[in-house]
């Protein structure tokens, strides 16, 4: 009966490795259980324990297993990860005006409040002074530069987060701050860390934190902070 017991255990296991076909788990836990309950009552049936003190032990042991079975075999009461994440395209729908307009545009590259070559919407990258772009190629700048800060701040994000907790403004709410701070500052901050722990609106409250430059508070970016904590909280759940 123990062997028998045991094979019920691990034979599935087996058959699914080498087929790749599944069985009821259930099934073979209980089935498994039971064999290895019948396995320990029957041998101290032959071994003909008849002091009660012997027989409180088999069931003591009997109750234990079957408890451990139950607490194992119960399917997880969590909730299942039902949603549908964000795409880019959404997200960006919402995320590029809104940085857009944040942002606000400069066809001419100019210093910004820390003295870095900046054009456009707030590019910095191989940007120097004296560069001029059309309006077109700035739109066609932010649309790439929002999508590669959003596809690297999802990096610091878990499935979990991906999937229930980051609808396309939020995604943009983040997305905006990131685009503004820096995918690896906003990635390893407290915003992040709690939204991956489900505390949405902590998550949405400490983005409003990034709103100094230069070791200072800028009223441009507190007021920014104030609206991107807005777009965050927007459908929240």
């Amino acid at each position: 009966m123990q062997a028998a017991g045991l094979g019920v255990l691990i034979l599935p296991e087996l058959r699914y490795r080498l087929t790749g076909q599944d069985a009821d788990p259930y099934f073979c836990w209980w089935l498994g259980v039971l064999f290895l309950l019948a396995g320990i009552i029957g041998r101290v049936w032959q071994q003909g324990l008849s002091p009660w003190k012997e027989w409180l032990r088999v069931i003591a042991v009997a109750v234990i297993i079957i408890a451990l079975a139950v607490i194992l075999a119960t399917p997880s009461r969590a909730a299942p990860l039902a949603g549908i994440p964000a795409t880019e395209a959404e997200t960006l729908q919402i995320a590029v005006p809104f940085i857009a307009k944040e942002e606000g545009k400069r066809n001419k590259a100019y210093l910004d409040a820390v003295n870095v070559p900046t054009i456009c919407y707030g590019s910095t990258r191989g940007v120097r002074l004296g560069m001029v772009l059309s309006d077109q190629e700035c739109l066609a700048l932010l649309w790439k530069e929002v999508a590669e800060h959003r596809n690297g701040l999802h990096r610091y994000f878990t499935p979990a987060t991906i999937i229930v907790r980051l609808p396309p403004t939020r995604d943009a709410a983040y997305t905006s701050t990131a685009f503004n701070v820096g995918v690896g500052g906003i990635g390893k901050s407290t915003a992040t860390r709690r939204l991956n722990a489900g505390d949405i609106a902590g998550g949405c409250q400490a983005l409003t934190w990034f709103d100094k430059a230069g070791h200072r508070v800028l009223r441009g970016l507190f007021e920014r902070r104030k609206r991107e904590k807005a777009l965050c909280m927007l459908s929240a759940s």
